[in-house]
C-alpha cells in the first residue's frame, strides 16, 4: 500500500472509532482501539516504536516514541486534547524528519467532528 492508501484506511478507522466511542477518552484508549482495528484488517503496525536520534553521526538514547507507525510508512500521533498546539504539529514534523518517513497523521479525538481533528503532515511526499 502507498502512504495515501494507508492514510485512507486510517481515516476510516478514526471515523469508526469516533462515531462509536466519541470524544473525551484517554489517548491510550484510542491507541488500543486503532491497533485492534489494524489487526482486524491485517495491517502491519508498530506501537510506541522508539524514534532514533542521530546527531553528528552518533545514535543517542533520546527516548522519543511515536504512537504508531503503520506499514513502515505512516506515523500516527494520537491526541485527546481541548485544542492542538503548534508543538503537536512540530513534534510530528520532527518524527518524520528523524525517521525519513513521508507522511504523518495527527489526530485529535477530542473533536466534535473527527474530520476537524485529523491533520495530514507530509515530508517530501
Amino acid at each position: 500500500m502507498t502512504e495515501n492508501e494507508i492514510a485512507t484506511v486510517l481515516v476510516d478507522i478514526f471515523y469508526r472509532i469516533h462515531t462509536t466511542l466519541g470524544p473525551g477518552l484517554f489517548e491510550s484508549v484510542y491507541e488500543e482501539v486503532i491497533c485492534y482495528e489494524l489487526e482486524l484488517l491485517e495491517i502491519q503496525y508498530e506501537r510506541q516504536p522508539e524514534i532514533p536520534l542521530i546527531y553528528k553521526g552518533h545514535r543517542l538514547p533520546a527516548g522519543f516514541r511515536a504512537d504508531l507507525i503503520v506499514e513502515n510508512k505512516v506515523i500516527v500521533e494520537i491526541k485527546s486534547v481541548e485544542d492542538l498546539a503548534a508543538v503537536h504539529y512540530k513534534q510530528l514534523q520532527t518524527y518524520l524528519k528523524l525517521t525519513g518517513l513521508k507522511l504523518g497523521l495527527l489526530v485529535n479525538f477530542n473533536s466534535n467532528l473527527i474530520r476537524d481533528g485529523i491533520h495530514r503532515i507530509a515530508n517530501k511526499l
